[in-house]
């Protein structure tokens, strides 16, 4: 542009026709000033309206580069498709959380399982994304590090009340009795016997609930034992005796994880302590004088593994004393 203008005005054309010519072949008006400032022209720029793509260029004057609009439109179809595919993934994933209860028993060798209460559209690489999925980000898994039924049980000395403070470190998603946000816990009455009276005045067996964690407890298992599935009960009676819990406390315990771990070829059991209780504190008052905190983690294994026995600490009941169990199912 500068170049032109000087030919123009070498040839004694008006710097009022410069500007309209340059104007018109699309030149901006800042751009213009800018160049007679440079060349020391000063001129009053008459603004015209902007010029369209197709304006011919005529009388030698330069027309600015365009840039090609064939990039913006690769860019636009390229962020259309990066935007589908996160969409995509995020409908599998929450698709997937439908059957999750069921996992364990899909088979990604068959084309469609017919236990899946969903609709079954290329299960294969559903399957194949949603595991690498939560292999990459464990603590997305909605299944994953949940605290399923932990019970409180209560033997005072004498009938009392007690307080009792569980500072979980997720969110509670089941309790019974019901727990009071303001106290972070449950105000009862106990017996020496167990037996339990809430603040509604029910009678109760045990103080229940459970939680999902804010963040995935590092559970130990090079430590452990690794028992068949159909040798569960055994193992459980014994190991959980040894613990310290009674015939009534660890056959309410077989009861309800049995049937989860009876049908797997083995077991890989690990019985956590301060993974546990850092994430799930218990505050009690009056303070009891034995607590025992039984908390068992244990993942399905398709085949045997070598892990070191994990110690069994023996426990004494003395005085007041406060039991609890409960566990989680890790994935496969």
């Amino acid at each position: 542009m500068l170049d032109f203008i000087k030919k123009q005005n070498e040839q004694g054309v008006g710097k009022e026709k410069i500007n309209a010519d340059l104007l018109n072949n699309g030149w901006r008006k800042e751009d213009v000033e800018e160049a007679f400032l440079k060349l020391n022209m000063n001129s009053s720029v008459i603004p015209v309206p902007p010029y369209e793509n197709n304006i011919n260029i005529s009388s030698g004057i330069i027309k600015p580069e365009l840039k090609p609009k064939k990039h913006l439109i690769k860019k636009i179809i390229l962020s259309i498709l990066f935007v589908g595919v996160i969409f995509w993934g995020v409908i599998e994933i929450i698709n997937y959380g439908e059957y999750v209860s069921a996992k364990n028993e899909w088979n990604p060798t068959e084309h469609c399982n017919p236990n899946i209460p969903m609709p079954c559209f290329g299960p294969r690489y559903q399957f194949v994304i949603v595991h690498v999925f939560y292999k990459i980000f464990p603590s997305l898994d909605p299944d994953y590090g949940i605290a399923y039924k932990p019970v409180i049980y209560l033997y005072p000395i004498t009938t009392e009340k007690i307080q009792v403070q569980l500072d979980y470190k997720g969110t509670l998603i089941a309790d019974y009795p019901p727990y009071d946000m303001a106290q972070k816990g449950w105000t009862v009455t106990a017996f020496p016997d167990g037996k339990i009276i809430g603040s509604d005045g029910r009678e109760y067996s045990y103080l229940f609930w459970e939680g999902e964690p804010k963040f995935n407890p590092d559970y130990d298992l090079t430590t452990g034992f690794v028992v068949k599935g159909q040798d569960t009960v055994k193992f459980l009676q014994e190991t959980l005796s040894r613990l310290g819990l009674t015939p009534k406390e660890y056959n309410e315990f077989i009861v309800y994880w049995y049937p989860k771990m009876k049908d797997n070829t083995y077991n890989l059991i690990h019985f956590a302590e301060k993974e546990y209780t850092n994430i799930a504190p218990l505050t009690i008052i009056p303070k009891p004088d034995s607590l025992l905190r039984v908390f068992m983690v244990f993942k399905p294994l398709d085949k045997a593994v070598e892990v070191k026995p994990q110690e069994i600490k023996p426990f004494v009941r003395n005085g007041f004393t406060v039991v609890e169990w409960g566990g989680t199912e890790l994935s496969k």
